[in-house]
């Protein structure tokens, strides 16, 4: 018998993976902290009072951040102006500085404020979402 006398070998059928163990109580233990938290929150227990009090302050907490920086921002131009007059007097393209910063720039500096706030509050939220979520270590 030849080497071309050999018959050719049949391919072999692909072997199935192998398999995987999938543990149901280890998933419903998981989310059974979050569903709970879920279900304080709509009952308005202790915990959930607790818990939206909480973001509740964040966010109150932000606001008066943010207020307190508009105020210092914009109301102390004016103290400026009365403490430095030589200042008051600046004319820049034949406009007195005062009128250019609290008539123009005011609006990019209350937009920029404005745009924190929102990122700030929603990172507020996030965080919010998720401790409510966070599953049971």
């Amino acid at each position: 018998m030849t080497a071309a006398d050999d018959p050719v070998p049949a391919p072999r059928a692909p072997q199935p993976p192998g398999r995987a163990r999938i543990v149901l109580a280890e998933v419903s233990r998981r989310d059974s902290r979050a569903e709970r938290t879920r279900v304080e929150l709509a009952q308005q227990t202790r915990v959930g009072e607790a818990l939206v009090r909480g973001l509740v302050r964040a966010q109150l907490a932000l606001a008066l951040r943010m207020s307190l920086v508009v105020l210092i921002g914009l109301g102390g131009l004016p103290w400026l102006f009365a403490i430095a007059p030589a200042v008051g007097r600046v004319t820049v393209f034949g406009v007195n500085l005062p009128w250019l910063l609290l008539g123009l720039a005011s609006f990019p500096f209350l937009i920029v404020v404005g745009w924190a706030y929102v990122r700030l509050a929603e990172r507020n939220e996030q965080d919010f979402t998720d401790l409510v979520q966070r599953p049971e270590r």
